[in-house]
């Protein structure tokens, strides 16, 4: 008690890490989006369980997966030089738009027992191609979303967060709602969950948009961009960075049925508690970052959780208790997203403005883009190498390039901050 009031610093602090909240505009399109985002895991788990139903077949399931992912390896740059000379506010409406009406769409094949694996390969292409441009957009709108720079890296956490509760929540009622109803009505409550943030964007009260005054052919700008981020050392660390890890440390997740069954001789339980420990590591490092209100140490913090990252998955794929293996996931998804949030907010708070769309598109290409290729490169290798040796190799590759980012660490913060 201080001059006759009560303070509770714990609150406080909570309130403190929750403070992009009290702007009124991040507010609606965070609770907008922890609706839409809570649909589209449901939709997710119930593809792949569609999928295998009608084909009984993995090779389907990965071909599904790839195939709604590797539009953004040749759009999300090309969307980035559009993030940065056209409306952000009216492109994500369409962004939003365009996946509800796909869901419905599914909804509706699946209802009528129309729906076929062509059917569902030719859906998911296209909503790939929706996710490429709606990312970079919204990794762009941020700022003109917020109007207040300073509260870019607390939201920039809080989405992370966000993203990372949605995604751990969703399959668990996904699967409750499969066994009940079928998978129709998971596309169908994805399809209404879009209207989330499409109400969101609707109600924020932002700013005119101003049309820059002259711009060059897309490639020309397109070429602009990668030689900015190429030329600004800080970016080009970073993004590549993020780029290996992406690449050869993200796909080690598509292997966790086979270290749960084969190598830690366990069940779907001991599964579901792997994928969650990765989820709660997550989400202890978004909420980490929210406390933080200094972005001075981010490229330092940048490479202690990438040297974290990857030392964990490499233990993680030599172990053979499970619960050191839950233990390490936990610090593999703590050091991923200490990484990957830390990167966003730099480039979020950093770059130029008239480059920001371009810049955050190359960054968003990291992870949409090389994930589901380097799966598929891995998945391959495992096939000969088996799955502990070959996570074994891509996390030493990402230990590797992480000390080398190390060397650098200083000249990053020295240049940016």
């Amino acid at each position: 008690m201080k001059n006759g009031v009560i303070k509770f610093p714990f609150f406080h602090k909570i309130r403190f890490a929750f403070r992009a909240l009290e702007n009124r505009n991040f507010r609606l399109f965070f609770f907008g989006a922890l609706f839409s985002l809570m649909g589209t895991w449901i939709q997710n788990l119930a593809i792949g369980w569609l999928v295998y139903k009608l084909t009984d077949s993995a090779f389907y399931l990965g071909l599904v997966g790839f195939a709604s992912q590797i539009p953004a390896l040749v759009l999300t740059p090309i969307a980035g030089v559009y993030a940065d000379r056209v409306d952000r506010f009216k492109v994500l409406i369409a962004t939003q738009s365009l996946p509800m009406v796909l869901a419905f769409l599914l909804a509706g094949l699946t209802f009528s027992g129309h729906i076929t694996v062509t059917a569902l390969i030719v859906i998911v292409i296209i909503n790939g191609m929706a996710i490429a441009f709606d990312t970079p957009f919204r990794h762009a709108f941020l700022l003109e979303m917020l109007g207040d720079k300073k509260l870019i890296p607390n939201a920039v956490a809080l989405n992370s967060m966000l993203f990372n509760t949605a995604r751990f929540i969703g399959p668990s009622i996904g699967g409750l709602l499969i066994a009940m109803f079928g998978e129709a009505v998971c596309f169908l409550i994805n399809g209404v969950s879009f209207s989330g943030v499409i109400i969101a964007l609707l109600l924020m009260k932002l700013p005119g948009f101003v049309k820059p005054t002259a711009h060059q052919s897309v490639f020309k700008e397109l070429k602009e961009g990668l030689h900015y981020a190429w030329n600004f050392l800080p970016t080009r660390y970073m993004i590549s960075l993020a780029m290996v890890i992406s690449f050869f440390g993200l796909p080690f997740q598509s292997f966790l049925p086979v270290f749960a069954a084969e190598i830690l001789q366990g069940d779907s339980q001991l599964l579901g508690l792997l994928v969650g420990a990765l989820g709660a590591g997550a989400l202890s490092g978004a909420l980490f970052l929210a406390s933080r209100n200094n972005i001075s140490r981010l490229p330092l913090m940048i490479r202690n959780a990438a040297l974290l990252f990857g030392l964990a998955l490499m233990a993680f794929s030599l172990s053979k208790q499970s619960w050191l293996s839950l233990l390490l996931l936990f610090i593999a998804g703590f050091g991923m997203i200490i990484s990957f949030v830390s990167t966003n907010t730099l480039l979020q708070t950093t770059v130029a403005e008239d480059r920001r769309g371009r810049v955050l598109a190359l960054y968003s290409m990291s992870f949409l883009g090389f994930t589901p290729v380097g799966s598929l490169l891995l998945g391959t290798i495992a096939e000969y190498l088996s799955v502990p040796y070959t996570t074994l190799i891509a996390s030493s590759i990402c230990l590797i390039y992480a000390l080398f980012y190390a060397t650098k660490a200083r000249l990053v913060k020295r240049q940016i901050l």
